[in-house]
């Protein structure tokens, strides 16, 4: 019987099971979305409970649609930054879990930035002070309740990223315990020393009892409790969502970079052993090298990618399906000088202006609706070669090529031309589930299915190649244009702000 893998792919609106099996096909597969709660505006949380009953549940239906592999471990990639506080002895959650996207710890992160700890935050961290990271909800959460705080100094709770709930809750409680790469999101942990920060604790006033155990990512970190599955597993692998798609693509080595193309994209380049500390307000992050240790990469946000598409689709109304933009943005020999900014909540890195509005430009009495679809995909394009550039002038690692999932991804018109922006070669797996792929990897290395990522990604299908073929001129007039696009993008909201009312 071949042997497979489980991969829990825990996202924030749902989680997916993948049975990976030893030559990288996906032989089982299950998915379930579960609530998403609001209490107050600018707050969001999850029912962790909710969580493991849905995780669970799709856990189980993936190794039953397989029709009988050898399961022989578990791998888990999860949303980072969502953190859950839990008791100890009962493994009852004390409150809903606080997510990623929350912001009530806005205050708590002005506080902290007037104090001038920002600068000494990141150099510790890799992070910038944001309500984003784990570890001003944990603030906030033994701010608001002061009886937890003593059941926290005392050791009677636990607290973890949901890589740490779902790690509790398989072991049967038995083993806390999270990997570096979640870690490295909490604002908790020394990216250098590669363990708890013991002054970022008690900057943020969290007690390190209430902490778990950090985990090389490949490797067992317990076994399952058998009722589960009816025998016992090795939970062998763990990475965050976005480590672990970077992991999954075989980005091991500096100089390898990955973008995933979703509602907004997130792009990550390997740099080795090399801790860079950017100067573009990229985040320095913790990865995985060869074997599933500990590395670093420069990690930089572009806010807006997929949701330039579903603007054409749902609110312009030019497109009726995502699918179709290829051929439209094709029909049309050049994007006749129109640009667009898709600033719609503002220019993330490596612009950082948060005032900065969606623009549209260079339109002319022969602009069509081929225009402004091409010019919304090669937006996409453009962003990622401003965020790549910036991790290359930080950290003088040249990318060699860009591997690249997620939805826009299957877009053959786009990522010839983001191959063409780049002038560098674009991979594109055959199968794009990367983040399942990596969890999958790195658990399959923690119990010997592969050696090395090496290994896993030569056994895998030839990726879709796509070359660049255009020439340096055109390639400098059309980034050209794209700086102009943005500069205007910039500078109308500085117009804006300066004009009387």
């Amino acid at each position: 019987m071949e042997r497979a893998i489980l991969a829990i792919d825990q996202g924030t609106t749902g989680s997916t099971c993948l049975v990976i099996n030893e030559h990288t096909q996906v032989v089982g597969r299950a998915y379930s979305e579960f609530r998403q709660h609001y209490p107050q505006p600018g707050w969001v949380e999850h029912d962790a409970d909710e969580i493991w009953d849905v995780t669970l549940k799709v856990a189980r239906q993936a190794i039953e649609a397989t029709g009988g592999v050898d399961v022989v471990g578990i791998g888990i990639t999860n949303q980072r930054e969502t953190v859950v506080v839990w008791d100890r002895a009962t493994g009852v959650p004390v409150g809903r879990a606080i997510v990623w996207q929350d912001r009530r710890t806005a205050d708590i992160c002005r506080s902290l930035k007037a104090a001038g700890k920002e600068d000494w935050v990141r150099a510790r961290t890799g992070l910038v002070l944001d309500p984003y990271f784990s570890g001003t909800k944990l603030t906030w959460m033994l701010q608001h309740d002061r009886a937890l705080r003593a059941r926290a100094e005392a050791g009677e709770l636990a607290a973890g990223t949901i890589d740490c709930w779902l790690i509790w809750k398989l072991t049967g409680g038995r083993v806390h315990a999270t990997d570096p790469t979640n870690a490295s999101r909490t604002l908790l942990y020394n990216i250098e020393s590669l363990d708890w920060d013991d002054e970022m604790c008690e900057l943020l006033e969290v007690p390190k009892p209430l902490l778990p155990a950090v985990m090389p990512s490949s490797g067992v970190f317990g076994e399952t409790d058998p009722q589960l599955f009816g025998r016992t597993l090795p939970v062998a692998g763990v990475a965050g969502d976005q480590q672990a798609a970077l992991f999954g693509q075989g980005c091991v080595e500096p100089g390898q970079a990955k973008n995933t193309y979703g509602t907004g994209a997130f792009l990550l380049l390997n740099t080795g052993q090399e801790r860079v500390a950017s100067k573009h307000g990229l985040l320095t992050t913790v990865a995985c090298g060869e074997r599933g240790e500990a590395a670093y990469a420069l990690e930089g946000s572009i806010f807006i990618a997929g949701a330039a598409v579903q603007w054409l689709r749902d609110e312009l109304k030019i497109i009726t399906r995502a699918d179709e933009t290829a051929e439209i943005a094709g029909s049309v020999p050049d994007n006749a000088g129109v640009y667009f900014v898709p600033a719609f909540v503002g220019l993330g890195a490596p612009h950082w202006d948060p005032e900065a509005r969606g623009m549209l430009v260079g339109l002319t009495r022969g602009s069509t609706r081929a225009h402004m679809v091409r010019a919304a995909l090669e937006s996409m394009a453009y962003s990622t070669h401003d965020v790549l550039q910036a991790m290359i002038n930080d950290s003088g690692v040249h990318a060699s090529e860009l591997t690249v999932d997620g939805g826009a991804s299957q877009n053959d018109w786009l990522m010839q031309f983001q191959a063409d922006v780049l002038d560098l070669p674009v991979l594109r797996p055959k199968m794009v589930e990367c983040t399942a792929a990596g969890a999958a990897a790195l658990a399959g290395i923690g119990v010997g299915v592969w050696q090395d990522a090496s290994q896993y990604v030569a056994v895998r299908e030839e990726p879709v190649r796509f070359d660049p073929s255009m020439s340096k001129d055109e390639r400098e007039r059309l980034i050209g244009g794209w700086k102009r696009a943005v500069h205007a993008a910039i500078q109308w909201a500085r117009a804006t702000q300066a004009t009387p009312a």
